[in-house]
């Protein structure tokens, strides 16, 4: 028989790629993860990990075991979340982790959908890549995520991804710029403008890409942030233009134009660990459904 908290120093091996990060993670030192790890491998009959250079990885029967750890592990949660019910409603604490924009969003609503449910949201900003949205997993229940729309879904063997809202995007002027008496504008006609982006990797960037593949321009941007306030004010001060998702614009002296001829939007997207999830992050994820409907049906 596995040890079920063997395995999960094994999970949080794979998650976080070294064994100091995981006896940090755990509270542990390093040679009693590694110690937890050899008796693993030996109620495994089988090497679980191999040399690599200084660290350790992973063998083909590690990663074979994670995915069980996984199913092993949920399964403990929904034993504990089920004898919760017995007891009344679900409760408990649910980390979740999204970008700020999302989080400004969102996270109102759901706080209070979830106000006196016994269910808990413990809350971080993470601004990372969509691609990068996995990795959080390691200390989070749940991981609000956004893509371009073009862009794939984030998926894997021990993913679970459900989308959630489409925010379009929109180009953003200052009150006394020329085109600000426009309701829209086509790509060609920014080809002279100076653009204040995010960084490389965001969905703006990518919609900004796509301006470039259509005008046969490359942007000239003058700028890079990932702080929409610090953009929005910039921007209203007459610095240059700016691509902005449409529910997080809030100067009140920027001017939303819509972009003619791009797919221009980001998709909201819930990533969390494949299988079945415990009924408080259940409760957690209809509460972000419920609150992104909100936000797309009041167009």
């Amino acid at each position: 028989m596995f040890s079920v908290e063997r395995l999960r120093v094994l999970r949080e091996l794979a998650d976080r790629g070294t064994v100091a990060a995981v006896a940090e993670a755990l509270s542990m030192t390093s040679s009693a993860v590694s110690q937890q790890l050899k008796v693993l491998a030996r109620e495994a009959g089988v090497a679980l990990l191999e040399p690599d250079g200084r660290r350790v990885r992973l063998t083909d029967a590690g990663h074979a075991l994670v995915l069980r750890a996984d199913d092993v592990l949920a399964a403990m949660d929904r034993a504990v979340d089920e004898m919760a019910s017995y007891r009344g409603m679900p409760r408990g604490q649910v980390r979740v982790a999204s970008f700020p924009s999302g989080a400004a969003l969102l996270l109102p609503p759901v706080f209070a959908l979830l106000a006196g449910s016994g269910v808990e949201v413990i809350a971080g900003d993470e601004d990372l890549p969509p691609s990068k949205a996995g990795s959080l997993l390691a200390d989070y229940d749940i991981v609000l995520s956004h893509r371009d729309e073009r862009a794939p879904a984030l998926s894997g063997p021990r993913l679970a991804c459900r989308p959630l809202m489409r925010e379009p995007i929109d180009v953003v002027v200052a009150r006394g710029h020329p085109l600000a008496g426009r309701e829209s504008v086509r790509p060609d006609e920014l080809a002279d403008e100076s653009w204040i982006s995010v960084r490389g990797g965001f969905p703006v960037d990518d919609v900004l890409e796509s301006i470039a593949t259509v005008t046969g321009v490359r942007p000239r941007i003058v700028q890079r942030l990932n702080d929409f306030r610090v953009i929005e004010t910039l921007v209203a001060s007459g610095y240059g233009v700016a691509l902005m998702p449409r529910y997080a614009v809030a100067h009140p002296d920027l001017v939303i134009l819509r972009l003619e001829g791009v797919r221009a939007a980001r998709v909201y997207e819930l990533v969390t660990r494949a299988g079945t999830q415990g009924a408080a992050v259940g409760a957690v994820l209809e509460a972000f459904v419920a609150a992104a409907q909100g936000v797309v049906g009041g167009e």
